[in-house]
């Protein structure tokens, strides 16, 4: 079989740039459109669904929509990754998969946006609930068959590192220009009105990731890298043999309260931003592309670290720096002595190594795990084991989506609410920390080296 060239590695990187793209306009911008805070709502924004605790009598809508979002894509999740393992398709196991879910993936990321009622109404939450589950089905069509490839396409643990570290790379890019959006909102006539602005942001930037998810389809012939075999296992028999799996429980148990802790982060940088830092919403791109570009300062030094100190040791310093970065944050705005545009720039560099490590690491932490697995076992079950790393880190978002929206609303416009949401923030990842420090890597590694 043929190896991958940097070239092609490169090309297959780019469809992660187009998802990572989508994925980051719906991550980090869909509570804040639909949940306005006050600032917002003054330079135009219209509240387009209910707001307040409605649902249950505990959580607001847009939080109690995202949240069932997560939960219905962690549900598909093995249902995908069983029909792509047992896929029998000419063109390969994945690349089918990747093919077809380009299109609806972009579109309903612009039409979540896209409210039929130019008012606050309960049609507007209907049909965000409908986009939602369309653009989470999509994502999960394409994203799982496509982290499938890494360890399938790697054939080394060097190979597997290389393609991890090129795809995180492409997908700290992309994420970085969907942080981008305000700038480019802001600059668009003001006659358009806030929410078209926003609209046709988020179209410019849904086309431009179709034609990137489309690269990889067209330029990689799956079966000159991948012999393996379609399993015959059904989606309930290969999830439960993936979790039988002690090591890849543990990651996925320390993966589950890092992803709390990001999306609670990830989701209230904005609010950060405007309402503790009392700063433009325009500072969240600066910010964010600040700490995107010095994370890429350490990409080279991590590839290179990672096979001599291992890489759970990297991963529990990067835990313990993004608690750090997490619990500092709550005190954004109000120490002294040190200009709000500071204490932001502060974070920026705190959180810049963490999102490096975790960019590059845990990917092959499970491309790892499921190789030595498929050693043991004779069954190629790759894709099932990023969907079941990738369904229960979806079910801790789906938490972190509910706990969010409902803390963020406490406190009276004070920002006290965002302050706790912070917190939170980072006693999840400390405990993320605490479960990986159980995981046997040289167990893993120890196996493939035999095998090998």
């Amino acid at each position: 079989m043929k190896k991958l060239s940097t070239g092609k590695i490169w090309l297959f990187a780019t469809g992660q740039f187009g998802w990572a793209m989508l994925s980051g306009i719906i991550s980090n911008w869909l509570v804040y459109f639909y949940q306005p805070d006050q600032t917002s709502i003054e330079q135009g924004q219209p509240v387009f669904i209910p707001q307040g605790l409605v649902i249950l009598g505990i959580f607001t809508v847009i939080g109690g929509i995202t949240a069932f979002g997560r939960i219905f894509d962690a549900v598909t999740d093995p249902l995908i990754a069983s029909w792509s393992d047992r896929c029998k398709s000419k063109n390969g196991r994945r690349i089918p998969f990747l093919k077809g879910a380009a299109l609806p993936l972009a579109l309903s990321t612009l039409l979540v946006f896209w409210s039929p009622v130019n008012e606050t109404s309960w049609v507007n939450a209907a049909f965000l609930w409908l986009m939602v589950m369309i653009y989470y089905l999509s994502i999960t069509a394409y994203c799982t068959p496509y982290n499938a490839l890494i360890p399938e396409l790697g054939h080394t643990q060097e190979e597997r590192l290389n393609i991890s570290t090129v795809i995180s790379f492409t997908f700290i890019a992309g994420t970085a220009v969907a942080y981008l959006a305000p700038s480019i909102w802001s600059a668009l006539p003001a006659s358009l009105g806030r929410a078209n602005a926003v609209r046709i942001t988020f179209g410019i930037m849904a086309v431009i990731a179709f034609f990137c998810m489309l690269v990889p389809v067209f330029t990689i012939r799956e079966k000159d890298y991948v012999t393996t075999v379609p399993t015959e296992d059904t989606a309930f028999r290969s999830l439960a043999a993936t979790f039988r799996n002690r090591e890849f429980r543990r990651f996925v148990g320390s993966d589950i309260f890092y992803w709390i802790g990001l999306t609670m982060f990830q989701t209230g940088l904005p609010f950060f931003v405007t309402s503790l830092l009392k700063l433009p919403e325009s500072m969240t791109t600066l910010y964010f592309v600040g700490m995107t570009a010095l994370s890429l300062v350490f990409y080279i030094p991590i590839n290179k670290l990672a096979p001599k100190l291992g890489k759970k040791k990297l991963i529990l310093f990067a835990f313990l720096m993004f608690a750090c970065a997490y619990l500092y944050t709550c005190f954004l705005g109000q120490i002294p002595g040190i200009s709000p545009a500071v204490q932001g720039v502060i974070l920026t560099v705190a959180a810049s190594l963490p999102m490096a490590i975790f960019g590059i690491l845990p990917q092959a932490v499970v491309a790892d795990i499921a190789q030595s697995d498929a050693m043991k076992t004779g069954s190629s079950r790759e894709g099932m084991f990023y969907a079941a790393r990738t369904f229960a880190f979806k079910l801790g978002q789906s938490l972190a989506m509910l706990l969010f929206t409902a803390v963020s609303t406490m406190g009276d416009g004070s920002g006290a609410g965002y302050r706790m949401a912070a917190l939170g923030a980072g006693l999840f990842c400390i405990a993320g920390g605490v479960i990986f420090a159980f995981y046997n890597e040289k167990k893993i590694m120890k196996e493939l080296k035999e095998e090998a």
